[in-house]
């Protein structure tokens, strides 16, 4: 059976993608900075685990050097929101340095041990697609996440190398709780995991899910942006 890497496997999505994944025969790495769920998920026979921090270039080389995977799931992510009447520019810094320089960081350490017929997964978000309020340093990370993971993958088709990129919607984890506004179409972390290892395994280039709030989201993106910044003000004015 294949070996999937995945890492953020000890929270969220990454921690039930991790799970399920085992229970469907694969091999994992799991990779993340909490030992004490990395201690539990190493009960399974299925799973090994590297502690790590990927905000740390040398750090994260080191824990990668020797691995063997045929698809790596990069997830580790975080969220953090904007307060204009007092804009810190630490906290972009921090949202940045995990969810884009964290996974740029994996794909320097994973790059030498890919091989044809290999997956890169990279997980975005929905958020990069609509100005959302108070969403300028998450959604600004995303966006760049996916920009990266479309460039990159026109630069590794030549190695038959595939690069697929993963846009959730709102999912109920850890970092979703501490949300005090309404999150249309939400669905649970093992819902994600489910619909996330079907289309690596379908080999989807674009996946979404929740798929119905995908194809919404998809369609408020084509809109003119007038229209779409009349719409996020309106929603803002209701939280």
């Amino acid at each position: 059976m294949k070996t999937i890497l995945v890492t953020g496997a000890t929270s969220g999505i990454g921690k039930a993608f991790t799970l399920h994944a085992a229970e469907q025969g694969y091999n994992i790495i799991a990779c993340g900075r909490n030992e004490e769920v990395l201690n539990a998920l190493s009960a399974s026979a299925r799973i090994t685990t590297k502690k790590f921090d990927l905000t740390s270039l040398d750090d994260t080389k080191a824990a990668l050097a020797s691995v063997q995977f045929d698809i790596a799931v990069l997830n580790a992510g975080n969220c953090e929101y904007v307060d204009v009447e007092n804009f810190d520019t630490a906290m972009f810094r921090r949202v940045f340095e995990i969810n884009f320089f964290g996974m740029i960081h994996s794909v320097e350490a994973l790059l030498p041990h890919l091989r044809p017929h290999s997956q890169l997964v990279i997980v975005d978000s929905m958020a990069r697609l609509f100005p959302f309020t108070r969403s300028q340093a998450y959604g600004a990370s995303k966006a760049a996440v996916h920009y990266f993971t479309q460039s990159l993958n026109v630069d590794l088709a030549a190695k038959q190398v595939l690069v697929q990129h993963v846009s959730p919607g709102f999912i109920d984890t850890p970092l979703t709780e501490k949300n005090d506004f309404d999150m249309p179409m939400k669905i649970s972390a093992e819902q994600a995991a489910k619909a996330m290892l079907k289309g690596i395994e379908k080999k989807k280039q674009n996946l979404y899910f929740p798929s119905g709030f995908g194809w919404i989201m998809r369609f408020l993106h084509v809109l003119p942006t007038g229209i779409q910044q009349w719409l996020s003000k309106k929603m803002r004015q209701q939280q």
